[in-house]
């Protein structure tokens, strides 16, 4: 019979390239999200009765197990940058390893993040090494996925720093913090292929990083220069910038929090001797391969500007 994957948080940027590497492989998705209307472009990718729309709230055990039920594989996308990461990360996770536990699933996928860790100064990273100690527990055999920061058309980490480029002077924070950044459809394929092979992959751990690491301050350089622009790169000290942070990154429209700021202290990279796409045959796209298809929106004249070399 052919595989019913439960998806939570398949409506989001993440969950659409999961959603699309699951229905190519033949498996019938369960879009399961607190408005099921989020989701609803996903349906046409698949075939006539291969993809389904549930409403449920992570962080609401009794919705969560409600859904699950009948599931061959489980995966959960669901995370957060701002707000209750108590609720989502670790609540919500285990919430959904227990119900995959209870609902007898072969499968369960979380993703997680590079540099999660229960002891981090950082609330987000310390919600999220929480959250993967909460799956452990409920669902030894589940799959962790911990990606670096994700890219791709929708997302809002290179887009946002190329619509910042049409600035004249573009401030950078942490500019020597390291990422190495990750196609989202390349994260989709791994995250799919550990849904649909629990025996292969389940009670493992990857750690997902694109070919190249980039510094911030050399990420910001590449993504003005694919856009079309060239700002003076103004990188922010440190000190001047932890106090930014601390004083006023609770305020709207502030650069970026404190929690980020802590989180910022340490590289975004994969870990030494960590398993990683190797495993799942996958070859990961450098950023210069996939991002100038769409950064070019942000050039003077769109798509009719001159490329860069």
């Amino acid at each position: 019979m052919t595989a019913l994957v439960t998806l939570f948080g398949g409506g989001g940027f993440l969950g659409r390239y999961v959603a699309q590497e699951l229905l190519k492989a033949g498996a019938r998705v369960r879009l399961a999200e607190r408005d099921p209307n989020r989701a609803w472009f996903v349906k046409p990718l698949g075939g006539l009765g291969q993809t389904q729309l549930a409403a449920a709230d992570i962080t609401k055990a009794d919705s969560v197990a409600r859904v699950v039920r009948g599931s061959d594989a489980v995966i959960n996308l669901v995370g957060i940058l701002k707000g209750d990461f108590d609720s989502i990360h670790v609540a919500g996770a285990r919430n959904v390893a227990e119900a995959a536990r209870d609902a007898g699933v072969g499968a369960l996928v979380h993703v997680s993040a590079i540099g999660a860790d229960s002891a981090a100064e950082s609330h987000y990273a310390r919600s999220k090494g929480q959250g993967e100690e909460a799956v452990r527990a409920a669902f030894p055999q589940a799959t962790i996925i911990r990606p670096s920061i994700i890219f791709g058309p929708e997302d809002d980490f290179v887009n946002r720093f190329a619509g910042m480029a049409r600035m004249p002077v573009l401030p950078v924070i942490r500019g020597a913090a390291k990422f190495q950044p990750v196609f989202v459809a390349d994260v989709a394929r791994a995250i799919a292929a550990a849904a649909l092979d629990g025996a292969a992959f389940g009670g493992r751990t990857f750690e997902l990083g694109g070919p190249e690491t980039l510094s911030m301050a050399e990420l910001n350089a590449w993504i003005a220069k694919a856009a079309g622009r060239d700002p003076a790169i103004l990188q922010i000290p440190d000190e001047a910038a932890r106090l930014m942070t601390r004083l006023g990154g609770w305020l709207p429209g502030a650069p970026i929090t404190w929690d980020q700021w802590l989180m910022l202290q340490k590289d975004n990279v994969v870990g030494e001797g960590a398993e990683g796409f190797a495993a799942f045959g996958i070859e990961p796209a450098p950023l210069e391969a996939m991002a100038p298809a769409w950064l070019i929106q942000y050039r003077r004249h769109g798509r009719f500007a001159k490329q860069v070399a």
